[in-house]
């Protein structure tokens, strides 16, 4: 399990395609992904639109557990987002490594959508269970200076720390995020 997880990590870090839970661990193809998370994933308002009028569940889940939401956040698929959210999709839902679609949309700077989500009521201060990271830690990590600005204006807890000790300051310092990390410091 703990290598699956890692393999998510990795591919989340290097912005490569997730295709499955993990290299180990392709998605059985004989298991069908569920087409509104199809939808999703490809921003196809349309079919999403469709597919809720077929009273198909919005927080339908993959065999990672993703949920439409989650994969409409990863992709910035803003309109698709407005519509599962506003068709009721739970916000702060994980998947098998913790990561809620908040996470997902801070991880790949996608800006507009972290202050969407923010504003619906997602929790700014959730960690993944791998390595227990928030949304603003992400963010600060991967150099996202929008991501990390709507998030403290969201309420994000700039002083919580990961299983190693580290805040989203250490993190942008560490990965020489000047600008981040400045913002980080102020009171």
């Amino acid at each position: 399990m703990k290598r699956h997880v890692l393999s998510l990590i990795y591919l989340l870090t290097t912005g490569s395609v997730i295709s499955g839970c993990s290299p180990e661990q392709p998605l059985n193809t004989e298991q069908a992904i569920p087409p509104i998370i199809s939808a999703a994933e490809t921003g196809d308002s349309q079919r999403i639109a469709a597919l809720l009028t077929e009273n198909v569940t919005v927080d339908t889940r993959d065999s990672c557990h993703w949920t439409p939401l989650m994969k409409a956040s990863l992709y910035g698929h803003a309109n698709a987002v407005d519509q599962l959210v506003t068709a009721g999709a739970q916000l702060d839902l994980t998947d098998k490594g913790g990561y809620s679609a908040l996470m997902l949309a801070s991880s790949n700077n996608h800006a507009s959508l972290v202050k969407k989500l923010l504003a619906q009521g997602a929790n700014p201060n959730m960690q993944e269970s791998t390595h227990g990271w928030t949304a603003l830690i992400w963010a600060a990590k991967r150099g996202h200076l929008e991501s990390v600005t709507s998030l403290i204006q969201g309420g994000a807890a700039i002083e919580i720390v990961d299983f190693e000790g580290k805040n989203a300051r250490s993190w942008a310092i560490e990965n020489r995020h000047n600008k981040i990390s400045a913002l980080l410091n102020r009171p």
